[in-house]
């Protein structure tokens, strides 16, 4: 590459660290100078739009498509992005070629210091369908109202009263230095997003340079949990409204994968796990098949069932 690589990403608070640090992994592993990684700030729909939830104006694709014309156009070599955030179906033209380490895959709760403790009837604020619907399984008397914008805005609703509590990622709050903020949510009130808490850097498919340079970045044990993770939501064929949760770990030299699908009002709720060996193609599709197949049709009227 004869010029400085050119790396893509959202404009908010929270992407611009999250480049940076992705920025300086590579100009660590490469040797180049600090700052040789030129950071471009793409504006996405999903950053425009904030009076809705994304589910009813066009779904995670507006997180990704405006970066994604920009990596196909060649104005970008490569592009950061939240896992969770990431249409499981990508482009073919586009590839996954790197997953950062993850450690952070709660979710945290701001406002008090459990589930629990809230108030009987408080006001939530989330704009996630899956959030929403497992808070109204452990909690049927919460009220949930749609709340959107980055952290700092989201925290300063909170602050003005406009509502009683939300809930924001472990993994984005560490990454603003705000690990004092928040309480950790148990897995089994809320168990994660496919992809919670990983970084992922996307390049085009065709584009072997970046592919080999980017696999210095690639951790195999994050890759491959976070691929069952979005494998199994996959299968499911829902949309951004269908609350859907997963979580997977390596567990000697296994992948044990949690999922749950939910009713949109949390009143129906289906828990199952996995276990199998790292790279078996399938697994992740059988307990979503298995899943479906018990699930009533409050569940399944979300999913692409026939």
């Amino acid at each position: 590459m004869g010029r400085n690589p050119r790396l893509g990403t959202r404009g908010s608070p929270l992407a611009m660290i999250q480049a940076r640090k992705i920025a300086s992994a590579l100009e660590v592993v490469e040797r180049w100078p600090a700052d040789h990684v030129e950071i471009v700030p793409i504006k996405t729909s999903g950053d425009r739009i904030t009076d809705r939830p994304l589910a009813e104006v066009g779904g995670k694709g507006l997180w990704t498509k405006e970066i994604d014309g920009a990596l196909l156009n060649g104005d970008i070599d490569f592009a950061v992005h939240s896992m969770k955030d990431v249409e499981v179906v990508r482009p073919p033209e586009i590839r996954l070629a790197a997953v950062r380490p993850r450690v952070y895959v709660n979710d945290k709760l701001i406002g008090a210091v459990s589930v629990g403790e809230l108030r009987k009837g408080a006001v939530v604020g989330t704009s996630s369908p899956r959030r929403a619907a497992q808070l109204l399984a452990a909690r049927p008397d919460l009220k949930i109202v749609t709340l959107r914008g980055n952290v700092e805005t989201r925290l300063k609703k909170l602050e003005e009263g406009e509502v009683d509590a939300t809930i924001l990622s472990a993994a984005g709050l560490h990454r603003l230095g705000m690990d004092h903020v928040g309480t950790p949510i148990p897995f089994d009130i809320m168990l994660p997003a496919p992809g919670q808490g990983a970084l992922g850097i996307e390049c085009r498919a065709d584009d072997t340079d970046c592919i080999q340079l980017l696999k210095l970045l690639d951790d195999s044990e994050s890759r491959s949990t976070v691929m069952a993770e979005r494998a199994f939501a996959r299968a499911l064929g829902g949309s951004c409204h269908s609350p859907v949760a997963a979580y997977a770990k390596m567990e000697r030299m296994q992948v044990h994968l949690v999922a749950e699908i939910l009713s949109i009002d949390g009143k129906a709720r289906i828990r199952d796990e996995i276990h199998f060996p790292s790279g078996r193609e399938g697994a992740p599709e059988e307990l979503a098949a298995g899943m479906l197949a018990r699930a009533p049709e409050s569940i399944r009227k979300l999913f692409a069932v026939k």
